[in-house]
């Protein structure tokens, strides 16, 4: 699994939407299909993306346009990309290579993001188990740094809380997708629901309505935007006291592979971008 970690500058100031991560991932998939299209026809087509992005970090100024954010030429911005299935180290090499040598910048609609500098952080499945066993009396404090929306299964409804279920499941899906088999991790919605707490932050909980794609409308025949539900904010999750180890390394686990995979849905796209801290905790809970 890769953490990409880049900087950039705009070489002019000029708007972007409010949820830049669509513009930004349609922009790394124009950039690797230059060079190979059948790997960026993978990305888009996956039913679960192994590539997920934050969009931009930085200062934004207003802009005069609805929905937009302005970057600025002074300002310097943050961007991540994960990398996490072991399948895709050819994905990992396309996306540096023209980064590194043949482009120095990446095209969006108003203008272009020149790269200032990047940093690659990798990590085995091995190396996240080996982290877990060092843990006593752990906790996790996840913050969802991007709007992360999680459909209520097959339905319509979007969680809009950090619920310990809804998290570590969707974490979950992704995980077992792409870990070997070996490591494939058996647990249900009961396990994070009985032996996990959530505590959030309710002075950093935010809800949010964020543009993921656009779609034909046959019927008004015109594109037309979706929008999905989400949230940011800080939450920490407690284990229970009578938690079985099992259920605690797994679900420390996941929450150490969710800085590479996202939570929830469109994650390609900036949405469900998380970090995360495992704390040692001074008592019994």
């Amino acid at each position: 699994m890769h953490l990409i970690h880049l900087t950039v500058s705009p070489k002019t100031s000029f708007d972007i939407p409010l949820s830049d991560g669509y513009q930004l991932y349609s922009a790394l998939l124009s950039l690797i299909n230059r060079r190979n299209p059948d790997t960026s026809l993978k990305i888009h087509n996956s039913p679960l993306p192994s590539l997920s992005t934050t969009g931009l970090m930085g200062k934004f100024e207003k802009s005069l346009h609805k929905g937009h954010k302005r970057v600025s030429e002074s300002e310097v911005y943050h961007w991540r990309i994960g990398v996490t299935d072991p399948d895709d180290e050819k994905l990992f090499i396309q996306i540096i290579t023209p980064f590194l040598l043949d482009r120095k910048e990446l095209s969006l609609h108003e203008g272009e993001l020149s790269i200032c500098s990047f940093e690659t952080q990798y990590q085995s499945f091995q190396e996240i188990i080996q982290k877990v066993k060092e843990c006593r009396r752990p906790s996790v404090k996840m913050d969802f740094i991007t709007p992360t929306c999680i459909q209520y299964r097959n339905s319509r409804v979007t969680e809009m809380f950090p619920n310990r279920i809804a998290v570590f499941f969707s974490i979950l899906s992704k995980y077992n997708q792409v870990c070997p088999e070996e490591l494939r991790l058996s647990l249900n919605r009961d396990d994070f629901g009985r032996y996990l707490l959530e505590s959030p932050n309710p002075q950093t909980y935010r809800t949010h309505s964020v543009l993921t794609n656009t779609i034909f409308d046959t019927k008004k025949q015109h594109h037309r935007p979706i929008f999905k539900q989400g949230f940011t904010g800080t939450c920490q999750y407690h284990f229970t006291g009578d938690a079985p180890a099992v259920i605690r390394n797994a679900s420390l686990i996941l929450a150490y592979f969710a800085e590479y995979c996202g939570v929830g849905s469109s994650v390609s796209r900036g949405c469900g971008q998380v970090t995360v801290s495992v704390l040692e905790e001074s008592y019994e809970n």
